[in-house]
């Protein structure tokens, strides 16, 4: 990248406490964001991708530990004082959650809960933040949006819903944008339909946008970059056609062996990664994905695999890539 970074993430490391033992969900992450950029964190489920995400909002709880440095348009986000932090919530950065039936407040009507915060953090009158809700809803193609403002969320389809959690998110005009896996509760037509609303949104309104996925389907269709994640580290990132075409992590292979148009290529067999992620708790030594690899070796399992440069942007932690 040649633009400073709006999102810069360092050694970024997540722990939790869990049954009298410790659990590293992310594991010295590194991580940036142009402005204007979409990045995809693309992993199975348990990779710590919504975790890594989360930390740029400061959604865990108090007991998660957090180390390392997060900064976003210049702020040190780890720093935030509670008012700082609700400033900057929605105003700096903002998400689009993965179920907006359970972001919403079921007992307040959508279009208050838009206006709420526009009033809260533009300190304009009730009136404005409703015409800045109604002129959203117009934006993300709500039909018959000035009847919808007065819905409860249950009152709205799913798909409906996602485009009022994107109207929510957009609000109070945000930098970056976080979208945690806005598509997966949505059929087919309107996960197209809402992946395409959220690259024109990012056009009209300079957004850089860290997308979330398991689908490495929906990855190249938003993405500039992937940054492929295993265990809570990143294993494979670059460019989305370097990573697509020049894959080099045998997990990153995997992923794309088990694609739909990979298996109907290979007379419909689909491909799966055999085993399961590792507990975090106690992982594997060196090469986290050893375990389920195939070309896996003794020398896999002496240290963490450092990363290993294969183009300008394009690097992968395997050991074997040096041998």
């Amino acid at each position: 990248m040649t633009a400073t970074p709006i999102v810069d993430v360092k050694d970024l490391t997540v722990d939790f406490a869990a049954g009298g033992g410790n659990v590293r969900a992310v594991a010295g992450v590194d991580l940036s964001l142009a402005p204007g950029e979409t990045v995809a964190l693309l992993g199975e489920s348990g990779s710590g991708k919504s975790v890594t995400l989360r930390t740029l909002l400061r959604l865990h709880p108090k007991t998660a530990r957090i180390g390392g440095t997060v900064a976003v348009d210049g702020r040190d986000v780890l720093a935030l004082s509670a008012a700082e932090l609700s400033a900057y919530r929605g105003r700096v950065a903002s998400m689009v959650f993965q179920d907006p039936g359970l972001a919403f407040d079921p007992v307040y009507r959508i279009g208050d809960q838009i206006a709420e915060a526009v009033v809260r953090h533009e300190h304009v009158s009730r009136a404005e933040g409703r015409r800045r809700a109604l002129e959203l809803f117009e934006r993300v193609r709500i039909p018959s949006p000035e009847r919808r403002l007065d819905n409860y969320p249950h009152e709205m389809s799913g798909g409906m819903r996602q485009r009022a959690m994107i109207a929510l998110a957009l609000a109070c005009r945000p930098k970056v944008l976080l979208a945690d896996e806005p598509t997966t509760a949505l059929d087919a037509t309107v996960q197209i339909q809402v992946l395409l609303l959220l690259r024109e949104l990012q056009r009209d309104f300079g957004l850089a946008i860290l997308f979330v996925t398991h689908d490495i389907g929906v990855a190249v269709e938003v993405a500039d970059r992937i940054a492929v994640m295993y265990a809570g580290r990143i294993v494979e990132t670059g460019p989305c056609a370097a990573v697509i075409r020049e894959a080099a992590h045998p997990y990153t292979r995997g992923l794309l062996a088990t694609r739909t148009n990979h298996a109907l290529a290979k007379g419909g067999r689909l491909d799966a990664i055999p085993g399961a992620p590792p507990d975090l708790s106690a992982p594997p030594p060196g090469c986290a994905f050893g375990p389920r690899c195939q070309r896996f070796a003794d020398t896999c399992a002496a240290a963490e695999p450092a990363p290993v440069d294969l183009a300008p942007g394009h690097w992968a932690r395997c050991v074997r890539l040096t041998a």
